[in-house]
């Protein structure tokens, strides 16, 4: 016994040998972690191994092994190790082991050798290469470590091709309202024909030239790094995915900047008014706001779709799955029960134990032979269908765009008017919805009949294989038994019709298990659905998070600005809107597909503690009873699944930060676009503001009259030298007394203000050392019951609260000092172009010139607020406030009086 107790063993070490020899065969582009894999097993089935060896007895392990009836022992041949392979199913070795392997006694050697996180920590898994698939039904053909990878990369193509369409769909709107405009302006006579095509053609150059660029970056981005084209590694996609992010992000700054160019230039050449200019602006601002919006809600629309669509490749691909496991397992139980009756018969004496293993030898050998053949057979057809199936597609596809692209040219043929761009942008919106739609249809009606063609391969396979194995039992009973065990025909018939009674309800045992595995599969997929629809969460709430504090940002900008026009505040404005809205859109796409490559970095990590837990809870619902050695075992096997749920939480906590932080950094830059162009914006719209103030002046002065009056009062004979000196003395005098009074209210708003700021600082103080003494009262409780994170995060956000504060009531301060003084100097103003319109009118009187600009009415009743509503006040920095303390220099109208002193 000893003898063939170490026979088996070494059998055992060259089964397991000649299995990782034809795994490494069957996958030339698997890594060396398979190998690991395997080899940490062989610990634990080693030490079983041991244990039954010193016991003297054959020790089922993972029923590779039985003992025989005369006390000899030999491979059991219920299990052929070298049992054909069905199409796409993996040859690889669980890594939990099974259930039956794991001992009270090895609990140290169960956390080493069986622990996923020992196994698959390190970064090889992401180097591992797999399929590179360009549509569901190549996933059908795949093996079943791939499937996961294929069609999560399958979804971020699909996130990829649905943010080119809605990038092209939003290059076309805006060609499409600009052509709106310029075909209004040309119908009104203000442009020439040749001016029309050539703003048109210069565009349309211009942003196929954009989309080249794109397209260049983005073929290089494809070939580096490609060594097989057939195959990708997950590090190559996280890495195209990063590049393909940031040429997006470049692509979309170049394109604003191109409108911004393009409505620039159509309104310079145009030759229209500054008001006339920035009304154009505006409109084609919130038209393109629309437009955003409209491809934002699409995008979020489709994305959730694109997600749904992921779950039930999952579903179909289970289903091929189970068929495939199907096959194997039904043929292990039906040979089985062929072996216990054979077992049965040994024990009567009617066969030998050696007649009996050469039986069930011969059995099994043409058996999976059969199988075997049958296996390639419908692997091949399952290729070949595939492949005729995505050449149908792939021509339906060519015909479906050659429709398409004829409905869209004839909706963008009409013509359209400015009152009708929200019409325009609906309608081809829509016409653009309803064919990704029928796209999406057609897709979805050719993936289930791809999937149902493959189910009725296997399900032929498996008429076969039955088939195969009813014919060669039958062979057994009623000629082979009949001869080598003396048995009349009749007795051999009645066994194999027993055959077929046992059969019935050891397939109905057999199947619970099944039933078992899909529930689990399913609330699996449960569960996946939840955290999909948590991701969804909070990206609009990081969304709103942005959309909020860049609102807030710009609106300070605004209020420190002042001195704009309500026009060009809401211009600026909606720019903003519109440049944030585009690049969230972006984010939120971006954020998604990080959560799909987040899911394939764990997923092999994800599927290995499933199929241990899976095991666990099979194991545990097929025997209800359990004894103590078995209670203990299921309590060791729990407390590791426990153990490895704890890892694997701990290392999607760390994949999903890596993630975010990665997206920080591109929000970053693209929020430092968003500042740039704002910058641009804002300094055009102060710039415009300024031509327009300076033209204003100079057309209100009436430089050219005060010179002709000072000439005509020179020469006039009816003015005397004392009478224009008493009229030049009494406006100085008049001046200084204007002045003094503005002097002298200055200084009584600035003392008033002072006290005023005193007092809010004084409550400031007063509510700061509440607020100090209450944290006082509370910190020992705070120091208890908060952790050192959360202690850090409450003071970091008091002081961010307290230097807001402080910021805003600086704020506040320096508006109210320069409202007054605004006040003052509208005030003073007004004063002082009364003066010398007074002593215009009296000098014109004196020389007999008669007035060529009427007097204007006085202003000092006009209230302040009156004046200060026509324009923003100016406020200026908190730097300057200590220079608007000092008196202004009031200086009278340049030339006239000078004029008349000569």
């Amino acid at each position: 016994q000893k003898d063939d107790s170490q026979r088996l063993l070494e059998s055992f070490n060259s089964d397991e040998k000649e299995h990782t020899l034809t795994k490494s065969k069957a996958e030339p582009y698997t890594s060396k972690e398979e190998i690991v894999l395997e080899e940490s097993e062989s610990p634990l089935n080693s030490n079983v191994t041991a244990f039954a060896l010193k016991a003297k007895v054959i020790y089922p392990i993972n029923q590779k092994f039985r003992p025989l009836a005369d006390g000899s022992s030999n491979p059991s041949l219920h299990e052929n190790p070298k049992q054909a392979v069905l199409p796409n199913q993996v040859m690889e070795t669980s890594t939990s082991g099974s259930l039956g392997s794991l001992s009270q006694g090895d609990k140290e050697d169960c956390s080493s050798s069986t622990t996923i996180h020992s196994t698959t920590s390190d970064d090889r898994f992401q180097a591992r290469a797999f399929l590179k698939v360009t549509g569901f039904p190549e996933v059908l053909t795949c093996e079943s470590f791939d499937v996961k990878l294929c069609l999560c990369s399958l979804i971020l193509k699909d996130l990829m091709l649905l943010d080119t369409e809605l990038r092209k769909e939003k290059h076309v709107m805006f060609m499409q309202v600009l052509k709106v405009y310029l075909t209004d302006f040309y119908q009104k006579k203000k442009i020439t024909d040749d001016l029309f095509k050539k703003v048109l053609l210069v565009q349309e150059n211009d942003f196929e030239e954009l989309q080249k660029q794109l397209d260049s970056r983005l073929q290089n981005t494809e070939m580096s790094g490609a060594h097989n084209s057939e195959y990708q590694t997950l590090e190559d996609l996280e890495r195209k995915e990063r590049e393909y992010s940031e040429h997006v992000i470049d692509n979309m700054e170049a394109f604003w900047k191109q409108t911004d160019k393009a409505q620039q230039a159509f309104l310079d050449q145009s030759k229209c008014s500054s008001t006339k200019a920035t009304k154009i602006m505006m409109d084609l601002t919130k038209k393109m706001i629309a437009v955003e919006s409209l491809l934002s809600e699409s995008q979020d629309l489709q994305a959730m779709d694109i997600q749904e669509r992921l779950f039930n490749w999952e579903l179909m691909v289970k289903m091929i799955d189970s068929l495939k496991s199907y096959i194997p397992e039904e043929c292990k139980c039906r040979l089985n029960i062929v072996s216990n009756i054979l077992d049965h018969l040994t024990v009567k004496n009617n066969l030998s134990v050696r007649q009996k293993e050469e039986l069930l030898t011969d059995l099994h050998k043409a058996f999976w032979e059969q199988l075997a053949h049958f296996s390639d057979e419908c692997i091949q057809q399952s290729k070949d269908l595939i492949l005729k199936r995505l050449e149908c597609r792939a021509k339906k596809r060519e015909e479906f765009k050659h429709r398409q692209k004829a409905e869209q040219g004839s909706l963008l043929s009409k013509t359209f008017h400015i009152e009708d761009v929200h019409d325009f942008l609906k309608a081809y919106h829509e016409l653009l919805e309803k064919h990704r739609q029928a796209q999406w249809e057609l897709e979805e009606e050719d993936d289930c009949e791809s999937t149902e063609a493959v189910a009725d391969l296997y399900k032929e396979l498996y008429s076969k294989a039955s088939h195969a194995l009813t014919e060669l039992v039958t062979k057994l009973f009623v000629r082979t038994l009949p001869v080598v065990t003396g048995l009349s025909v009749r007795e051999c018939e009645l066994l194999k019709e027993e055959w077929q009674e046992n059969l019935v309800p050891q397939l109905e045992k057999w199947e619970t298990p099944r039933q078992r595995r899909w529930k689990l599969f399913q609330e699996q997929l449960l569960q996946e659905k939840k955290l999909w629809m948590k991701e969804y969460a909070l990206s609009a709430v990081m969304q709103k998070h942005l959309s909020e504090k860049q609102e807030k940002i710009i609106q300070g900008v605004i209020s420190r600005l002042g001195c704009l026009s309500d026009e060009s505040v809401n211009y600026i404005l909606e720019k903003h809107r519109l440049l944030l809205c585009s690049v969230l859109t972006r984010l939120t796409l971006r954020r998604v597909g990080m959560a799909a490559l987040a899911r394939m970095r764990m997923s092999r990590k994800k599927s290995l503690l499933q199929e241990l837990r899976e095991q666990h809870t099979l194991q545990k619902g097929s025997s209800p009873c359990q004894d103590e050695d078995q209670w203990q075992l299921q309590k060791a096997v729990e407390s590791h699944i426990l153990e490895e749920e704890e890892k694997l939480e701990e290392e999607t906590q760390q994949t999903h930060l890596e993630f975010h932080q990665q997206l920080v950094t591109e929000i970053q830059e693209a929020l430092q676009f968003l500042q740039q162009h704002m910058e641009q914006v804002i300094g055009q719209t102060l710039l415009q503001h300024a031509q327009r103030e300076a033209a204003k002046k100079s057309s209100d002065d009436g430089q050219d009259f005060k010179e002709r009056l000072v000439e005509a009062a020179v020469e006039s004979v009816y003015g005397t030298s004392n009478n224009i000196n008493r009229l030049v003395q009494n406006y100085y005098q008049q001046i200084g007394k204007i002045t003094e009074g503005y002097e002298g209210k200055k200084l009584q708003q600035l003392k008033s203000l002072q006290a005023e700021r005193g007092e809010r600082n004084r409550l400031r103080k007063k509510q700061e050392n509440e607020l100090a003494l209450k944290e006082k009262q509370t910190k020992g409780l705070l120091n208890i019951s908060s952790t050192v994170h959360q202690r850090m995060v409450l003071q970091q956000k008091k002081v961010l609260a307290q230097f807001e504060l402080q910021q805003q009531i600086r704020l506040e301060s320096l508006k109210q000092k320069l409202l007054g003084l605004h006040h003052l100097e509208t005030e003073l103003e007004n004063q002082l172009k009364e003066a010398e319109q007074d002593f215009v009118s009296e000098l014109a009187a004196l020389a007999r010139v008669p007035m060529a600009v009427k007097k204007q009415p006085s202003k000092r009743s006009k209230p302040a607020a009156e004046q200060t509503n026509s324009k923003r006040k100016s406020f200026q920095s908190p730097e300057s406030e200590d220079k608007d303390n000092s008196h202004e220099n009031i200086q009278e109208p340049p030339g006239l009086t000078s004029g008349l002193c000569r």
